[in-house]
């Protein structure tokens, strides 16, 4: 299995993992054309190469002209949606931006759409955010990885003032995540951009045993003397039983006085905000009530804030929480072509080494309805075209 691995001994922004990637294989003329592919006109895309502590990297800039000030999740999100990127990166790229607004808006105490996204709301930030997740799909890889980040110390100007290294909404996406403070004198190191990124992509600690394959280093814009500023990624291959196990986090609730409807739009909200699974099960409660049981399965960085939503958008006034292994098959996502529409398949790998496809329903039912044609057809059709890929 293709995985990444992030070295951040020196922080993580967008920046440097856009660097970082060109180094290890991403075409420098796709990134220049990225901007034009995502309908934002007149932006320049600078790649060049400069010295971090005596190490070659990649650095790069973009040029752009006067632009607005920040954006509102909504406007990001109708960008992102009218881009032409793949729907696995357009859906990546939205858990990613209402990661931030969300964290913002706790910070702030609003709710995330009232949230101005300054800093991140700007075009390098949605560049860099599309860039690198397309960046990564592009590349192969199946699964990513991060190590401890260094947060850099100090303070930093930001669009509200003086705030402490981490800036407080920073901190908040790493929540979960192994950091450390310093380098002493560093300033801030880490971006909310990159910490967004590393809280939707990572799965955590690198494997313990893998097989590089290349390196590539990105450079940031501050360059200390003796040492450094620059993310480390390696493309590795993994062996996929280790790589696959997890460690997650399981929460579970239990209910008696919902409606379904209730219950089935709390487990749409909680599948959105970065749950990997959600299941609804009956159970019979005190006095034998029939009732529900809410299990969710999330990483740790993920549990707060979808504890917090079982617990404000429920009528429990109690959820439990356990740790669990899970071990994941391969997994990763091709489009397929049928009767001239795009449509997404899951493709996984079994122990076996044999593969199975399963084309996305949604994609199915959207390209039934564009032509006319019964669900069964579209789902043979794709179903074929899956099945030719996954023995390709």
């Amino acid at each position: 299995m293709r995985v990444a691995i992030l070295d951040p001994f020196s922080g993580i922004a967008g920046d440097m993992l856009l660097g970082a990637l060109i180094q290890i294989g991403l075409d420098p003329n796709w990134l220049r054309e990225l901007p034009g592919t995502l309908g934002i006109e007149q932006i320049g895309v600078e790649i060049r190469e400069v010295i971090r502590g005596e190490i070659v990297c990649k650095k790069v800039d973009f040029d752009i002209p006067p632009q607005p000030h920040g954006r509102h999740i909504d406007d990001i999100r109708s960008l992102v949606a009218e881009s032409g990127a793949p729907p696995s990166v357009r859906a990546l790229a939205d858990r990613t931006f209402t990661a931030i607004a969300t964290a913002e808006g706790e910070i702030h105490g609003v709710p995330p759409e009232q949230v101005h996204l300054h800093e991140v709301g700007a075009v390098d930030a949605i560049l860099d955010v599309v860039g690198v997740i397309w960046g990564f799909e592009l590349l192969g890889v199946e699964r990513i990885y991060c190590g401890a980040i260094a947060l850099g110390d100090g303070t930093v100007k930001a669009e509200h003032g003086i705030l402490p290294v981490p800036a407080p909404a920073t901190l908040k996406l790493l929540e979960g995540h192994p950091v450390r403070p310093g380098p002493d004198g560093s300033g801030e190191l880490v971006t909310p951009t990159g910490a967004a990124l590393v809280r939707i992509l990572s799965s955590g600690p690198a494997p313990t045993e893998f097989v590089p394959l290349r390196s590539g280093y990105g450079a940031g814009t501050k360059d200390f003397r003796g040492r450094a500023n620059a993310l480390r990624v390696i493309l590795a291959e993994a062996n996929s039983s280790d790589a696959a196990i997890e460690e997650l986090v399981e929460l579970v609730c239990d209910i008696d006085d919902m409606t379904p409807e209730y219950l089935a739009a709390v487990a749409d909200r909680v599948r959105e905000s970065g749950a990997l699974d959600l299941t609804l099960l009956p159970v019979t409660m005190k006095r034998g009530r029939p009732g529900t049981r809410i299990e969710v399965l999330c990483r740790a960085a993920d549990v707060t804030p979808l504890e917090e939503l079982l617990l404000v958008e429920t009528t429990t006034i109690g959820v439990r929480q356990r740790t669990v292994r899970r071990r994941a098959l391969a997994r990763e996502i091709v489009h397929l072509t049928v009767l001239g529409h795009d449509i997404a398949a899951k493709v996984v790998t079994l122990p076996t080494g044999r593969r199975r496809a399963k084309p996305e329903f949604a994609d199915v039912q959207r390209v039934a309805l564009a032509t006319g044609r019964p669900l069964q057809d579209i789902s043979s059709l794709a179903a074929i075209e899956a099945e030719r890929h996954s023995n390709a």
